[in-house]
């Protein structure tokens, strides 16, 4: 195993091992902290954060507003307050030792006034802000007014090349790296382009090295290239260290910080992931930002899986192609399907999947009255978490709309981040995670876990210098 090199992050050498940054709440200070004592880069996750009372106990994020517009301030005040949180436990955990990152979604609803508030609220606490999910063009000009490292994630040359011209040529200077998150490995939201099919994975190597070969043309041969998404052990990437072609590299590890004792997840959710089968982890298109995501096979999927499976275009008035009648909801209205799929309707109908809820593909899903409650209940109580949710067809802009019908098909990704983050169940909630996390039943560093004696990151860290 070739030695691995200390690398240049944020205005000092650490080893080029980088936190992963995960919301909600799952990155949080206390494992950000634990990373930098280390001598590595700590990030915490500054996508809605948490706070904490007098008595040390998380606040819940209770929204009483009766306005969209109105629980979306509350939302980014309880974001800023979270977030200068995190940044203030990560510093006292660090000792002074290793770079505190923050990272963020430029696709999350408020993020540019979020940024703003804990980097004001958090001065000189914060040496880089991580920053994916979309083109963050003003992210070089945000980072710049205090003075830090900034770091796009990107999926592919064609995105960082696209944020180089517009911006980030002006600021070359606090460009701290470029994430290359690889679309097909990385857990939680995933940048795959429209030209890219999501169950035809690309080898990163040569997607990295044209990023590097650009870096190198316009003089940034220093800066770091972070390879995240698919990264376990450093055993497998050897042919990257000390690689011209590839140049200075630091790792992202987002799967392997879950079970370490810093790690906020409940334990029901570290369990689970002990016990993970290659496969568990699944690329999905259900969620409200309209990206694929990764997720694990859980009850909640296989329920938003089936919700879309009972679907079927349709008119009010018979077409030349909607030709079936059929009965729904109880006042028992007339809609037109076509004829091969009047018997599936039907046979939904009988099975309890009575209400016919609206896409906004002119399509129906069916789903049982309890479900359609609380789809609507969730669409209602929208708190704006996303600059454009197709779920409730919020939109951070002058009408606060999408201008599309809000999409039953998905889902309230802030209702279940916050809740799985918090204690609930992980079959029924969204739970994100890396393509490689079944490794967490083979990997001999984690099995002490199943009796609750998982690793702190110090151990994950001196484990993974050794390529293991």
């Amino acid at each position: 195993m070739k030695s691995i090199k200390p690398v240049l992050i944020s205005g000092r050498e650490v080893h080029p091992i980088i936190e992963g940054g995960k919301g909600v709440a799952v990155s949080n200070g206390r494992s950000a902290g634990a990373f930098a004592a280390a001598g590595c880069v700590g990030t915490f996750s500054g996508v809605n954060a948490d706070s904490y009372d007098e008595n040390g106990n998380p606040i819940p994020q209770v929204y009483k507003s009766k306005t969209r517009k109105e629980r979306f301030e509350e939302l980014i005040a309880y974001a800023i307050e979270g977030g200068i949180a995190q940044a203030r436990i990560a510093h006292e955990g660090s000792n002074g030792q290793g770079r505190i990152h923050m990272n963020t979604l430029w696709e999350a609803g408020g993020t540019e006034r979020i940024i703003h508030g804990v980097l004001e609220g958090a001065k000189g606490l914060i040496h880089g802000v991580t920053c994916g999910a979309g083109m963050p063009y003003k992210m070089a000009e945000l980072a710049a007014q205090y003075n830090v490292y900034y770091y796009p994630i990107v999926s592919s040359m064609r995105a960082f090349r696209a944020l180089w011209k517009r911006s980030y040529s002006k600021y070359a200077n606090l460009l701290g790296g470029v994430v290359y998150e690889d679309p097909w490995k990385a857990g939680g939201h995933n940048g795959l382009s429209n030209a890219e099919r999501h169950d035809e994975p690309q080898d990163p190597y040569p997607r990295v090295a044209e990023i590097r070969k650009f870096l190198n043309e316009v003089g940034l041969n220093h800066v770091p290239v972070i390879m995240a998404g698919g990264v376990w052990y450093l055993r497998d990437w050897e042919n990257w260290l000390d690689n011209p072609e590839i140049g200075p590299i630091a790792f992202q590890f987002g799967s392997r910080p879950l079970l370490t004792q810093e790690s906020p997840i409940p334990d029901s959710w570290k369990q689970r992931l002990l016990n993970l089968k290659e496969g568990d982890v699944t690329l999905n298109k259900y969620s409200p930002t309209g990206f694929y995501s990764s997720q694990l096979n859980n009850a909640f999927l296989q329920e938003l899986r089936e919700r879309s499976e009972r679907q079927v275009p349709f008119s009010r008035k018979p077409t030349d192609e909607l030709t079936a009648e059929v009965k729904v909801g109880a006042r028992g209205r007339s809609i037109y399907v076509p004829a091969d799929k009047q018997a599936d309707v039907e046979s939904w109908i009988a099975n309890g999947y009575t209400e016919a809820m609206r896409t906004p593909d002119d399509t129906m899903i069916f789903v049982t009255p309890d479900r359609t409650q609380q789809i609507l209940a969730d669409q209602a109580g929208c708190m704006g978490c996303l600059s454009a949710c197709a779920f409730s067809n919020w939109a951070d802009n002058e009408e606060n709309t999408t201008g599309r019908a809000a999409d039953p098909r998905s889902f309230c990704i802030q209702k279940t981040l916050q809740d799985i983050a918090h204690g609930g169940s992980v079959e029924n909630n969204l739970a994100f995670a890396g393509h490689n996390a079944f490794k967490f039943a083979d990997d001999p560093l984690f099995q002490s876990g199943r009796e609750g004696k998982f690793p702190n990151v110090a151990q994950l860290i001196d484990q993974i210098l050794t390529g293991n």
